[in-house]
């Protein structure tokens, strides 16, 4: 590889529009936003690089107006992912053997196409179908997503340069392969950004792939498919459908040519796979390559000489952004109670000047949670701690569904540490608050350690810097990803590489050299110049 090709400076985060009121970009992404959603949009399938459609329709609704009917997607058969693992079989010769820069220049092209033209249609896609306001729809389906491409194309120029060294005589190289069969690539509706990478970052390095995005996230993932197909993407390297999601998981990871899975979801779904996988063991071509983000109980924890200000702050924003539908949400939090009446008061300041409402408002920080089953999870957590003795609403605590799926934020404060909502992964915009006496600083740091089975993010507030060591040290497998004095949100690519370990995942870090070299399947080859003609060595004289 040319050393000149490797220092590209592919890898700079895309800038992230500021959306100020009035400016010439929400303008633009507004005007989009209405034009689209006065569309009827049908949604296919794409596989062999073709437009699937079938008999069966499914509505979409928008999760701020769960009556508006914005159009539908074809939903698939057994049949249709067996077309789309034959099809990405049959790609496969020709996507291998395509050079590597070749590959590179398709998805840099896709970023590009993200960065200028598709970049409204993307946001709005996201906005109208997953709820999200111009901001987090920038930072998620533009920005985040362009990063993924870009900074992924740089990770892999490094990683086919680096190779092993070479003695007298021979010449050592590695070479980096994709995995031999297809992958299958299982993404969540809450980040348009995760689901255009996963299927990407492995196809990138070689691979094909089956793509099964959620069934809330359509719009934006067919936008997704219309870009890789303008870069140049060729039938049959990643297929993409709609179909039931457990017989889907059940054919794929019965296959003998499955060769990897990268999964974003629910915990329970992933362990449910990785028992099939085990199953299967004994049928597979080769050992099959797990990669999975699951669910997070992410923690923030204030020392007694932490910034009021700068706590509360960092809990409305890190618990209600994007309705706490984040993985790395903060939803459990422990306060000292020389602080809590102060951080309260704030709160509740920034809380009741939040604006609630549809995306198409710009001005409203918080929008719909995705669909009824999260309207009526969080409601009853809610209702529940209503009624409780341990537990009562501080904050908040409106539930509105006349029209969209609204909860209102809400903060519960418990005097039970391990009350339900501390320990349970709610996924929406509830925080519940433990209020520890100063003096157990310490015992609170194993409180945080030992509540709940996931370990995806946390952070730590306080100016004391012998604390914060106190908290690195005992939250080492706490979380995978470890904030100070900041928000436990927005991990950017290239810069804090995202995963957890424990009930959370894999903790193969999307965003990373780390995660692409999971895709990868390494062949050393040595090359001896001058072979030997005899099989004495010098010590048998």
């Amino acid at each position: 590889m040319s050393k000149a090709i490797s220092q590209v400076p592919f890898a700079v985060n895309e800038p992230v529009n500021s959306y100020v009121p009035g400016s010439p970009e929400v303008k633009s992404l507004i005007a989009t936003y209405k034009k689209m959603w006065a569309e009827k949009i049908e949604i296919p399938m794409f596989i062999n690089g073709k437009e699937v459609k079938t008999d069966e329709k499914v509505q979409l609704q928008s999760p701020q107006d769960h009556a508006h009917d914005f159009g539908f997607y074809y939903k698939g058969t057994m049949q249709h992912v067996d077309d789309a693992i034959n099809a990405a079989l049959a790609a496969k010769k020709e996507w291998n053997e395509l050079g590597w820069e070749q590959r590179a220049a398709i998805f840099l092209k896709a970023a590009d196409l993200l960065a200028g033209p598709y970049r409204d249609v993307i946001n709005a896609a996201t906005m109208i179908g997953q709820s999200k306001n111009v901001h987090q729809a920038e930072i998620d389906s533009a920005c985040e997503f362009i990063d993924f491409l870009r900074f992924n194309v740089e990770f892999m120029t490094e990683m086919y340069s680096e190779q092993p060294v070479s003695d007298s005589g021979i010449w050592n190289r590695v070479e980096y392969r994709p995995l031999e069969g297809f992958c299958f690539a299982v993404t969540p509706f809450n980040f348009t950004a995760i689901s255009g990478n996963l299927p990407t970052c492995m196809a990138m390095l070689g691979n094909v792939v089956v793509w099964k995005p959620s069934d809330k996230q359509v719009y934006s993932a067919k936008v997704i498919m219309d870009v890789l197909i303008e870069a140049g993407l060729p039938a049959g390297v990643i297929n993409m459908v709609f179909t039931d999601g457990k017989e889907t998981a059940e054919k794929v990871l019965a296959h003998r040519d499955f060769a990897g899975l990268h999964f974003t979801g629910s915990t329970k779904v992933f362990q449910g796979m990785w028992k099939m996988i085990g199953d299967n063991i004994h049928n597979y071509r080769t050992y099959p390559r797990i990669v999975g983000e699951t669910g997070g109980k992410d923690f923030v924890i204030a020392h007694p000489s932490s910034n009021v200000e700068a706590v509360a702050t960092a809990l409305v924003r890190g618990s209600f952004e994007y309705q706490g539908q984040k993985c790395s949400a903060a939803s459990r939090a422990y306060v000292p109670k020389s602080l809590w009446a102060d951080v309260k008061k704030v709160m509740e300041t920034q809380i009741n000047s939040i604006k609630i409402g549809s995306p198409e408002d710009p001005s409203n920080f918080v929008n719909a949670v995705i669909d009824k089953n999260s309207f009526e999870k969080c409601k009853g957590y809610i209702d529940r701690a209503n009624a409780s003795t341990e537990a009562k609403v501080a904050i908040g605590g409106t539930c509105d569904d006349s029209k969209g799926w609204f909860v209102h934020p809400t903060v519960i404060e418990t005097t039970n540490p391990h009350y339900e909502s501390m320990v349970e992964e709610i996924f929406g915009p509830v925080l519940t608050v433990f209020v520890y006496e100063d003096q157990d600083w310490k015992e609170t740091l194993k409180l945080v350690d030992s509540t709940s089975p996931y370990s995806l993010t946390g952070s730590v507030f306080a100016q004391d810097r012998y604390a914060i060591n106190e908290a690195f040290k005992a939250l080492e497998n706490a979380s995978g990803n470890f904030y100070i004095n900041d928000k436990p949100t927005g991990a950017v690519v290239g810069q804090q590489p995202f995963g957890g370990g424990r009930a959370s995942g894999t903790n193969d870090k999307a965003g990373s050299k780390m995660n692409l070299l999971r895709w990868t399947s390494v062949r050393s080859i040595k090359e001896t110049f001058v072979s030997p003609k005899d099989y004495k060595y010098p010590y048998l004289g």
